[in-house]
């Protein structure tokens, strides 16, 4: 199957840009993909590593449903390694997007993890920021909610119209 094909049908719409699959899961789905910072029609865009993987995206949810942004803003402000940590985070996402992007080019991206400049925006874009191997506390500490992805059905599959949401894909218990 094709990646962007698999991927749109991963996150319910089409793609705004290319994005190269970083990670994968065990059925060889996508579960991370690369973003370019500037989008096809020029707009820039903060967030680097794009989280597709419908289950880690749904257990993310859950965990950000039930106050785990906030739960994390509180933890990089009381436990000061945490909150060093987080800022180193920021600065390397923001650095390694930023020599991607050409030099002189306005308007550009900023900010760190998923654009934020500090604290946590979005935990899904930490986690995936975290499951490619990067330094991310918050990542690190959302992974235990999420992990494993062990998905017996793939979540995608091939239609006649094409890639589509996989319809006997349920959730692993």
């Amino acid at each position: 199957m094709d990646d962007a094909a698999v991927v749109a049908a991963q996150i319910g719409r089409p793609l705004r840009s290319p994005a190269d699959v970083v990670l994968r899961c065990h059925l060889d789905l996508p579960i991370v993909t690369r973003v370019p910072p500037l989008l096809d029609d020029g707009t820039p865009f903060p967030t680097l590593y794009w989280l597709s993987c419908p289950l880690a995206s749904r257990r993310i949810g859950r965990v950000e449903s039930a106050g785990g942004v906030q739960a994390m803003e509180r933890r990089s402000r009381a436990v000061a390694e945490f909150g060093e940590a987080l800022d180193a985070a920021h600065a390397r996402y923001g650095s390694e997007r930023d020599a991607l992007v050409p030099a002189g080019t306005e308007p550009r991206p900023s900010g760190g993890v998923g654009g934020a400049r500090t604290g946590v925006k979005c935990l899904h874009a930490h986690y995936a920021d975290h499951a490619v191997g990067n330094q991310n506390p918050v990542g690190s500490v959302t992974a235990p909610w999420v992990e494993p992805l062990d998905c017996s059905r793939p979540c995608v599959v091939e239609s006649a119209s094409g890639v589509e949401r996989n319809p006997g894909w349920v959730e692993p218990r």
